[in-house]
């Protein structure tokens, strides 16, 4: 029978005659706070302080020995209960293990990340920095013992692009660490990724093409005869350059009719800044369309896309539109990259086309777009989508008027109702 929790005075020796048993939590009456816990391997463990039932983590043992606890311990305590916010690790840590435990907590309570990149950085971890760096003293850490035990090894099972990533994240968690002194030094100081792999990271050929465009559309036409809320994400896209986060998690509050503008939330942005698009006719039909496609079968949701539960549909959930829209043949990224292609090709300023993507720029030319962006933006947009007409864009959104026409024969109050949202359509 398994005992939960037991009450036992600590010790590194305690610990390892518990080992042999099958509790799961110990607890020491001189520690109130502090708690035990060992893993499935009952040779290693977790230290944990709990503070108003919350339990968190402090250090991982045998890494962390009791009697180094001990002396941090108080420190701990004091530091979480004057900002429960703050970091639970504890100082002092000895191994790239902790480090990147610790630089893991701190990523995923940082609020400036997206869902996304957490899940990123905790599967990189988790699954492939931990187990391979598992007890190696950062003082130890050198390049032959990073590249005997990760880098050489991920590059057998990889891409150099995968492996750069890995490189990245541990590069951080130690510069992250040494800059809080909680380790003496950083040991990857002086490294490079090339020192590791000197391959090149070579940019994935292009699937989609600009002299491929007409096909490409002809395909969407038919996609859109069949099932146009599906198609309509990949028409977003290729529209306006965007992501596949910011398209499907749109929402219809985000789109002003009267200024036709559509503005996409900081907080589902890559640069997490609020990124505002022009919408020229031909995409206002295209969302006219939807909408009525949405009333008609039913779907009162707030989302263009909606999945489960009241949300948008999932990453998962538009990949496997993706799939399905170019039979494996492209993915979402790549309308993304055939326009930033096309509008170079059609003469749109290359700063134009860097704003239209939403990429950070600093400086003089982030000066530059508060005065003089919005204007030249949809410019850009209307050389561009009359540039999709030409190649057969104007047999989709032109077979929206119908149904376009049909919706606001129900009532005239609408057309004057949708000045701000088409939540009103």
């Amino acid at each position: 029978m398994t005992l939960h929790t037991l009450q036992v005075r600590l010790s590194d020796a305690e610990i390892r005659r518990q080992a042999a048993g099958q509790v799961v939590t110990l607890r020491d009456p001189r520690h109130p706070a502090l708690r035990f816990r060992f893993h499935r391997d009952r040779a290693v463990g977790s230290w944990f302080v709990v503070l108003d039932g919350t339990w968190r983590k402090v250090g991982s043992y045998p890494a962390l020995t009791f009697s180094a606890l001990v002396a941090v311990l108080p420190e701990v305590i004091a530091r979480l209960t004057a900002d429960p916010a703050a970091s639970s690790v504890a100082g002092g840590l000895e191994t790239l293990d902790q480090v990147l435990e610790w630089q893991l907590e701190r990523q995923l309570r940082n609020r400036a990340l997206s869902a996304k990149r957490k899940a990123s950085v905790k599967s990189m971890i988790r699954r492939h920095l931990v187990p391979r760096l598992r007890g190696v003293r950062v003082a130890n850490a050198d390049k032959a013992t990073l590249d005997r035990l990760l880098f050489w090894p991920l590059q057998e099972e990889f891409s150099v692009g995968y492996v750069r990533q890995a490189y990245g994240v541990l590069m951080a968690a130690l510069r992250q660490a040494h800059r809080l002194d909680l380790i003496t030094a950083n040991p990857m100081g002086s490294m490079r990724f090339t020192d590791f792999v000197r391959s090149k990271i070579l940019p994935r050929s292009a699937r989609l093409r600009p002299e491929g465009l007409s096909l490409l559309l002809a395909n969407l036409q038919a996609s859109y005869r069949e099932q146009p809320e599906v198609t309509m994400l990949a028409l977003l896209m290729l529209c306006h350059g965007t992501r596949l986060g910011e398209t499907r998690t749109a929402r219809w509050r985000d789109f002003a009719l009267v200024d036709a503008v559509w503005t996409i939330p900081a907080d589902v942005t890559k640069t997490r800044t609020e990124h505002q698009l022009p919408l020229t006719d031909q995409v206002l039909s295209l969302l006219r369309a939807h909408r009525a496609h949405q009333q008609a079968r039913g779907v009162d949701s707030v989302f263009l896309f909606p999945g489960t539960r009241g949300q948008s549909i999932s990453a998962n959930q538009a990949t496997l539109i993706f799939s399905d829209l170019s039979a494996g043949d492209w993915t979402s990224h790549d309308l993304r990259k055939l326009a930033r292609t096309c509008w170079t090709e059609i003469g749109i300023d290359h700063l134009i086309g860097e704003m239209l993507l939403n990429h950070v720029l600093r400086g003089v030319l982030a000066a530059y777009i508060q005065t003089q962006a919005r204007e030249r933006k949809r410019e850009a947009l209307e050389r561009w989508h009359a540039h999709l007409d030409r190649h057969g864009f104007t047999a989709i959104h032109g077979e929206t008027e119908p149904g376009c026409a049909a919706q606001q024969n129900t009532g005239n109050s609408r057309d004057t109702a949708a000045e701000s949202t088409f939540q009103v359509l």
